[in-house]
């Protein structure tokens, strides 16, 4: 089998069934294990697997920049976004991560909706000129991949200030893997923003559930919930709820 072919084969097996395990599919397919594992190495470096002890995991499509995620899966961000806010009580303070989600849940925030928010990212400030709600911006070096402050300045400033509710932005949610995003820096600061809230709830539209990157950004013994839109992911819903998180399904509210 060609190089090519068994790429191909092996990213078809990741979409199918969340995983590869190189030495049952090497036995499988009649290959040698090393070739499995390189042409997994391989992968990875393009960005299309996450290489893993014994195999390897699907890599999570939300790592694309900033706009490039714009596109991805909108109709699962507008549900998810929608059942996140009805999680905001009045006047409540809430923490804002950036992307693509998190702006989705701007645009189904009522205008008149009084609360505080407090977001990193400029995108989402910038969106909520037009809403009712007092804003507070923290600044540091500007991450431009997700548009958002991050860095010693930005963690300080965080550190100042405290909320009710985080809504954290993820790239990968995964039953065994956990949270994940893209970038160490940027993990950081979700960590410090988590710390400053009473009650932290993930942001998971369809394409990060079951999916994998390099950073783990919390355990889920740190959040309040996971917000997902689980229609297409029973598995790794489920496989969730078996880990004690509380989830809520933003494809059946």
């Amino acid at each position: 089998m060609l190089a090519a072919a068994r790429k191909e084969l092996l990213l078809d097996r990741l979409r199918r069934d969340g995983k590869i395990v190189a030495k049952e599919l090497a036995v499988e397919l009649g290959l040698s294990e090393d070739s499995i594992r390189r042409d997994l190495r391989e992968l990875d470096a393009a960005g299309l697997a996450v290489r893993v002890y014994g195999g390897a995991l699907p890599a999570s499509p939300a790592v694309v920049d900033y706009a490039g995620r714009q596109s991805v899966s909108p109709e699962s961000k507008r549900r998810v976004a929608a059942a996140a806010v009805a999680l905001i009580p009045p006047g409540a303070t809430v923490i804002l991560d950036g992307g693509t989600t998190t702006r989705a849940l701007v645009d189904a925030l009522p205008t008149t909706f009084d609360c505080t928010i407090i977001t990193h990212s400029p995108t989402i400030a910038v969106a909520l000129l037009d809403h009712a709600a007092e804003v507070i911006l923290i600044g540091g070096t500007l991450f431009k991949h997700s548009a958002v402050a991050s860095g010693a300045a930005a963690v300080e400033a965080a550190n100042r200030l405290s909320a009710d509710l985080f809504f954290l932005g993820v790239t990968g949610v995964h039953p065994e893997r956990g949270l994940t995003t893209g970038d160490a820096d940027e993990a950081a600061m979700k960590r410090a923003l988590a710390t400053r809230a009473a009650e932290t709830y993930v942001l998971a539209s369809d394409e990060k559930l079951g999916a994998v990157s390099r950073f783990e950004v919390l355990p889920f013994a740190e959040i309040a919930g996971i917000v997902c839109d689980g229609a297409d992911a029973a598995a790794t819903v489920g496989g969730l709820r078996a880990e004690g998180v509380t989830i809520i399904d933003a494809a059946g509210a």
